[in-house]
């Protein structure tokens, strides 16, 4: 075995030093290519047997199906593992939104040599379809037209259903969002039900979660060594299922974390194999302390550097996850992002329009992570909280092929982000104490003493971007983190000089210190802070620029109070938001978990009288939470009044500008009023 790496200087990352310690996986882009690369880079994957036909196949060794029209962008899932599939020398078709009614579409391409690979594309498939008041959304941003329909509820189980039936004996491998946030035991917001892990409804061979570059290359070589699919137990980021009375081949010990009354010390290091048990799915289904207590370990044992694997029962069968997967090297990270994608839609959908592509086409994915732990947000729980961050020559290298092959290309960059704009290259300033801890957020309730917060590789980015000639704009999209931004003001005045087009969103998500602790999410001062420096800046800068606040009703912690103040502070800050959001509980976020058991998991919970979080379920009050942020709409103002009165309030209800809403009310329009009726 080679010798160990030296330690990290400060400025390593925190993935490189992560990779490099565990056992040194294999590079993703060192693996011997498969025979079939012989065949070349397909300009799109095909979706028809004429494709292939024409590209000289006789059959896919991986077919993906996805929920997603198929636009050749490394911001679209199916494109990015189609295109490292291929890269490694596979041939890889795509199967896009197939018509799920039958098995027929599922056969268009023919069975595939290796697997089925089978994802619902870019959002949960239920998130896609409806509101957070469970009303069917009239679009899908992801379909040609943006029509709505295309695909199912629950996709991922409907599309392996179907394979299964076309091709009974192939192998299925699901991922991407849907199948990672389902797969544990999980409250499901849409049917107010615990739901099996989503592997074992779907039936599916193999569950891959988060990023899961890594773990599907070395699975699908594997696979094609001949090696059984219920063989591969051991590859970090998957889930399978197995009987009860199995155990890993390697020495083995559990622990039980079945009990949230039994404090549950750490296992010694020892070079077996270390696994909790928590709450099987029977118990979760029924007992919510027993699900949050599940839910606190999960979050808990997410630190690839020193995770457990978890095992769930159902039933007779054990659900067994292994530990997160590896982060990505900056090297491998630029090989993702810089293979040959086409950068536009699949060429059958000729002119029609595809929302979320015409948003995306231009903007440039220069990290992956977070580490700010919001708790309503799944993107800790996917990507994990250790960023992964491309480096400054594959990012410009990308905005060049923009400028020089995209059709219709203006000059402007719309975003240089990722789950956030101002992440990029952050790490904790001591990888070894990163690698074992255990803080689920890096910046609450306060920023880590040991993160390190430098901002000027991104300010040396944002440079070296807009002076690449035939660049006229680079515009910042993702959400600013401001109580980081607030550690170096020259961020803050670069990206108030230079990338702001008139308007910067950002997310202070509420106003009072009981929300914001349940979000997870630092207090309105800070907010506050940032708009003061950016308007200075702004100012200094000779322009009139404005901030878009996002704010969250109805989020687990917020009572009526906590909305009328929040109500009036929007009020005195003469604020009138035209797009608000209610809390959608989406599946594993830690606030999902909050609104299904009323406490909060990452607290203790070994009491039963473990403190409980006010939640908001009832349709109507919900409502009410909603129309605090819009109350400037007449159309809310009887449910309002009635509210205000309920709470003694009145003092509120009037005609002067001290008040919230007013005592009379407009006329509701409608069609067809007659010429002399009277106003």
């Amino acid at each position: 075995m080679p010798a160990k790496p030296p330690a990290p200087t400060a400025t390593d990352s925190v993935a490189n030093w992560l990779t490099a310690t565990n056992n040194f996986p294999k590079l993703i882009h060192k693996y011997r290519p498969y025979w079939a690369k012989r065949f070349g880079i397909a300009p799109f994957l095909p979706l028809t047997s004429q494709e292939m036909e024409n590209l000289g196949w006789d059959s896919c060794d991986i077919i993906l199906i996805t929920g997603d029209a198929y636009i050749d962008h490394p911001s679209f899932g199916m494109a990015l593992i189609g295109r490292l599939l291929e890269a490694q020398g596979f041939r890889v078709g795509i199967i896009s939104q197939p018509a799920w009614q039958s098995a027929l579409a599922f056969k268009i391409l023919g069975p595939p040599n290796l697997y089925f690979g089978i994802t619902a594309g870019n959002m949960d498939s239920m998130v896609n379809h409806y509101t957070a008041d469970r009303r069917i959304r009239s679009d899908d941003a992801y379909t040609p037209n943006g029509i709505a329909g295309n695909r199912p509820d629950r996709a991922v189980i409907v599309y392996s259903q179907r394979c299964r039936e076309a091709y009974p004996n192939s192998t299925i491998i699901i991922g991407g969002i849907e199948a990672s946030l389902r797969r544990v035991a999980h409250y499901d917001y849409w049917s107010d039900t615990v739901r099996r892990s989503i592997l074992l409804d779907s039936k599916a061979d193999i569950l891959l979660y988060g990023n899961a570059e890594r773990a599907l290359i070395e699975l699908t070589h594997r696979l094609a060594a001949k090696t059984p699919v219920s063989e591969v137990q051991d590859i970090r980021g998957t889930a399978f299922i197995v009987s009860k009375n199995w155990r890993p081949s390697s020495q083995w010990q559990e622990q039980d974390g079945t009990d949230p009354d039994q404090a549950r010390s750490p296992i010694k290091a020892h070079p077996g194999y270390s696994v909790i048990r928590i709450p099987s799915y029977e118990q979760v289904r029924v007992d919510q302390r027993l699900y949050a207590h599940a839910s606190r370990i999960l979050h808990l044992e997410s630190n690839p550097g020193n995770a457990k694997a978890l095992v769930q029962a159902h039933g007779d069968k054990d659900l067994w996850i292994n530990p997160p997967p590896l982060p990505l090297t900056t090297s491998e990270l630029d090989y993702v992002y810089n293979l040959p994608y086409a950068r536009k839609p699949h060429p059958s959908y000729a002119a029609t329009r595809i929302p979320a592509w015409e948003m995306i086409q231009n903007s440039i994915t220069i990290m992956r992570g977070c580490f700010g732990g919001c708790s309503f947000c799944s993107i800790t729980e996917h990507e994990g909280r250790i960023i992964q961050s491309r480096s400054q020559q594959s990012i410009l290298q990308e905005i060049q092929e923009i400028r020089d092959h995209q059709t219709g290309f203006t000059g402007v960059i719309s975003d240089l982000g990722g789950p956030t704009a101002n992440m990029y290259r952050m790490a904790c300033k001591e990888p070894r104490i990163a690698a074992v801890c255990k803080r689920w957020s890096c910046v609450y309730p306060q920023i880590c003493p040991r993160l390190d917060t430098d901002q000027h590789p991104l300010i040396a980015l944002y440079q070296a971007a807009r002076n690449l000639p035939g660049v006229k704009k680079i515009l910042i999209g993702s959400g600013v983190r401001y109580d980081l931004a607030l550690e170096d003001p020259q961020y803050i005045a670069e990206l108030s000089s230079h990338h702001v087009g008139g308007y910067l969103k950002i997310a202070p998500e509420h106003t009072e210190t009981g929300p914001l602790s349940h979000m997870l999410k630092p207090n309105i001062s800070a907010y506050a802070q940032f708009k003061a420096m950016f308007s200075k800046y702004s100012q200094a800068a000779g322009k009139e620029q404005y901030l878009i606040p996002y704010f969250i009703a109805a989020h687990p912690g917020t009572t009526d109070l906590d909305m009328l103040n929040l109500a009036l502070w929007l009020k005195y800050h003469n604020l009138r938001l035209d797009q608000v959001q209610t809390f959608l509980p989406t599946p594993l976020s830690l606030a999902t978990t909050m609104y299904h058991s009323q406490r909060n998991p990452l607290l203790p919970l070994g009491s039963q009288q473990s403190p409980t979080v006010y939640v908001v379920k009832n349709s109507k009050q919900r409502r009410l939470h909603k129309a605090f942020l819009r109350y400037h709409d007449p159309q809310n103002w009887p449910l309002l009044r009635e509210a205000l009165h309920a709470m003694g309030r009145t003092d509120l209800i009037g005609n002067g500008k001290q008040h919230l809403i007013p005592r009379w009310q407009a006329a509701s329009p409608t069609k067809n009023r007659p010429t002399n009726q009277k106003r």
